[in-house]
């Protein structure tokens, strides 16, 4: 299993909301640059067009951390491919694995936000045939230098060739899913790799849709080992589980609480986050011992994860925190599991 973080840059922490954001995106290098030291597989950063995130431009971001890293892979988590033209997109990602020596890839998806497709001229009608269109073209573009190809949501491409191409061939490509059955067949139908946030509720109930996904890649005619699932969760590591339990909920409980204003939520409680602490519930919160042995609980339902990542900044965590974090997660979390 391969262990890793992910980051959607946040704005600000809790304990000063007036930070230069120019340091916080200094800060989030340095967190990547622990990563790689620390032997983690993967770091990724998030695509959002939102005042609380400074992550709107991903490869950017990633771009600077393939300078000061060796090892590890560098992702987006995820290219709001919906609203961005797969052209460029690839062109990005081509040139970070030329940057990187190798080491690029990226997670598209459709975004759980909607702000980018009235900012780039996309209607929210069209919200999963412009996916499915540009994913096809993406996917060609990755397969041929030279394209031939027309869509309804973008000009048509009559043999112009897409430069650089990357070094890894093919470039990685994933696809970030929510809780919608039909992203999960679209994924298994093409052989992608598939990255799952699971952020609330319980783990099991995304096992039905695991199950899709592996049925469609067999109807495809993929081999399991081709079918690989990862999961995405809210997670953060201390060294007692009261402490990480202390240190999170109350970022956690306001940036939920904001993102339920705007979708109707109830206001979270500390129940409410206790309860998804537990055994079943979706939070990978606690000391490292606990963490690794509810990350293998959640393998053995879903069957087998090949990828986890943590997403510890909805919780605002000052820069020493996500430090500390991550220290732990390459010393005591990553070891155990990559014996899985």
């Amino acid at each position: 299993m391969q262990v890793g973080i992910d980051s959607f840059a946040a704005a600000h922490d809790d304990a000063n909301l007036s930070v230069n954001p120019s340091e916080r995106l200094l800060n989030l290098i340095k967190q990547i640059e622990l990563a790689d030291q620390i032997g983690l597989d993967v770091f990724g950063v998030g695509e959002h067009h939102r005042r609380e995130f400074l992550d709107s431009a991903p490869v950017v971001i990633l771009g600077a951390a393939a300078s000061r890293t060796k090892q590890i892979r560098l992702t987006s988590a995820v290219t709001v491919l919906s609203a961005a033209d797969p052209v460029r997109v690839f062109q990005e990602f081509a040139t970070l694995d030329l940057l990187s020596q190798g080491r690029a890839e990226m997670v598209v998806g459709r975004g759980s936000f909607v702000e980018a497709f009235p900012l780039f001229g996309f209607r929210l009608e069209d919200y999963d045939s412009v996916f499915a269109e540009k994913l096809d073209l993406l996917l060609k573009i990755r397969d041929n230098e030279h394209i031939h190809w027309s869509g309804k949501f973008r000009p048509s491409l009559n043999g112009e060739g897409i430069y650089p191409r990357p070094l890894q061939n093919p470039l990685p490509i994933w696809i970030g899913v929510g809780g919608t059955p039909q992203s999960f067949v679209r994924a298994g139908l093409l052989g992608l790799p598939l990255m799952v946030a699971i952020i609330g509720g319980e783990t099991s109930r995304f096992k039905p849709f695991t199950d899709l996904y592996r049925q469609a890649g067999k109807q495809a005619g993929y081999l399991p080992d081709q079918l690989k699932i990862g999961v995405h969760s809210l997670g953060y590591v201390a060294e007692t589980t009261k402490e990480a339990a202390d240190d999170f909920f109350p970022g956690y409980r306001n940036a939920f609480n904001e993102i339920g204003k705007e979708r109707g939520w109830a206001p979270v409680t500390r129940k409410d986050f206790d309860a998804q602490r537990g055994p079943d519930g979706a939070l990978l919160i606690g000391d490292p011992d606990l963490v690794i042995e509810k990350i293998k609980h959640h393998s053995k339902i879903l069957g087998s994860i090949s990828r986890i990542t943590f997403m510890m900044n909805p919780a605002s965590l000052p820069h020493a925190k996500l430090m500390r974090a991550i220290d732990l997660i390459g010393k005591h979390v990553a070891p155990a599991l990559r014996e899985l």
